[in-house]
């Protein structure tokens, strides 16, 4: 996981949230089947402001809702420069590897179903992702938020170096 993990806190913020999936987990018992569910939420303000969250009911909507609340406890900040990534980043997490990298404007998001979610509540517009690997959704958001995590944009690395901007482009 990234070190340069920057919290945000949720108050003022207009956050909204995605659906990435549902999935229904059956117990047996002595007395039956019983039926439970688990819902991944992500939720963001589509402006560089993203967390992710797993809910666990019996109902699904009763998911959904702990789901958005583990998320809004989650939030982090992702650099976005003109609707893009700052640069190509692969992260991985359990089986499940994802590339990202940037697209020029007017490409759209060209990600598969749980990195989508994730990419467009972020507030990225144009991108290239690939998933390779397990396709498990639990573990294609957590590996695009490592990806996201490590990102760092060109103003991040000259004051981690302690150079101007101009000497992190030429040199």
């Amino acid at each position: 996981m990234a070190k340069n993990i920057k919290k945000v806190k949720t108050s003022d913020l207009d956050l909204k949230d995605r659906l990435v999936t549902i999935n229904r987990v059956t117990k047996v018992t002595k007395g039956g089947r019983t039926f439970s569910f688990s819902a991944i939420v992500v939720v963001g303000n589509e402006d560089g402001i993203v967390g992710w969250g797993l809910g666990k009911a019996s109902e699904v909507t009763t998911a959904i809702a702990k789901g958005v609340d583990a998320a809004k406890k989650n939030l982090v900040k992702v650099p976005v420069i003109n609707g893009t990534i700052p640069h190509e980043q692969v992260a991985k997490y359990g089986g499940a590897r994802v590339f990202l990298k940037p697209a020029s404007s007017g490409t759209g998001v060209k990600a598969g179903g749980a990195m989508r979610a994730v990419l467009e509540s972020v507030g990225i517009h144009d991108i290239l992702a690939k998933s390779k690997g397990s396709s498990n959704p639990h573990n294609l958001v957590k590996a695009t938020f490592n990806g996201l995590l490590e990102m760092r944009d060109a103003y991040t690395v000259a004051e981690h170096r302690g150079v101007t901007l101009d000497k992190v482009f030429n040199g």
